[in-house]
């Protein structure tokens, strides 16, 4: 008996021996490359954007894709030791490219949200920005009250879209809300009397109402304040921290605002 328990124990070591040294023996799973490793060795990364944004991202006279917000990425990118590659994007599709990878990074006049920040993560704000209520010159329209029984634009998919969503008081007394697939579009169906006011980014409005100023006026009255960050996909962390730190080093350094004279004639990138 003894003979038989002492045979048992031997064979328990050597199958606990045995199972042991196949364990070490299992090479180690390789370690994923984390974002801002997977950025450098691709040497690029993918700016989404709606290129009918100005003066964030838009195309020029000779088509080229240009902008206040394409002037700063480029500039990171540089410091970052990679390309920048612009893909224009459905906006009311952006997140979803986002997400499945067809671009790195929302990088488009893109109001920061507690909705989006659900989906995506987010830069430190560097803009700050409203939504404004344009009107044409000539219109009897003063204040948000004033929209009731009326036709407003927005662009889909917008911060616009949701200010004004987010005020039924409104929202439920206007006649109808078009929905345009960028602002541009919005305006000039304003200019041609197809809405009576369109809802829009102040930064962007007051540039494109720059240029026709006999054409639209602004309301004193408007919706909510935001501010203006980069998107990036949640996971990729290490990649935001690193758009955050050249960003810092370049509101530091001045570049940042020396791009901010260039497109809107002073320094209002925050710091």
């Amino acid at each position: 008996m003894k003979k038989i328990l002492v045979l048992f124990m031997v064979l328990a070591m050597v199958v606990a021996v045995f199972a042991g040294c196949t364990q070490q023996e299992e090479p180690e799973a390789a370690a994923e490359p984390n974002s801002l490793e997977a950025i450098i060795e691709k040497g690029e990364f993918v700016l989404g954007l709606d290129d009918s944004f100005p003066p964030m991202g838009f195309r020029d006279d000779n088509g080229d894709i240009v902008g206040f917000d394409i002037d700063l990425a480029k500039e990171v990118a540089e410091r970052m030791g990679v390309e920048l590659v612009v893909k224009p994007v459905d906006w009311d599709g952006i997140a979803l490219s986002l997400k499945n990878g067809d671009i790195d990074v929302i990088w488009n006049g893109l109001t920061i949200t507690d909705e989006r920040r659900e989906t995506m993560g987010f830069t430190k704000p560097y803009l700050n920005n409203r939504q404004i209520i344009v009107a044409r010159v000539d219109s009897d329209i003063a204040t948000k009250a004033d929209l009731e029984g009326k036709v407003v634009g927005v662009q889909l998919g917008s911060s616009s879209d949701i200010a004004l969503s987010s005020e039924p008081e409104v929202a439920d007394k206007v006649e109808d809300v078009r929905k345009y697939s960028n602002n541009v579009e919005a305006l000039l169906d304003l200019a041609n009397e197809g809405t009576d006011a369109v809802v829009v980014d102040e930064i962007v409005g007051r540039y494109y109402i720059a240029k026709k100023p006999d054409m639209y006026k602004v309301l004193d009255d408007y919706f909510t304040d935001e501010e203006y960050g980069v998107g990036y996909r949640k996971e990729d962390t290490d990649f935001g921290q690193e758009l955050d730190r050249i960003l810092d080093e370049m509101k530091a350094d001045g570049t940042a605002d020396a791009i901010s004279e260039e497109w809107f004639g002073e320094a209002i990138v925050l710091k």
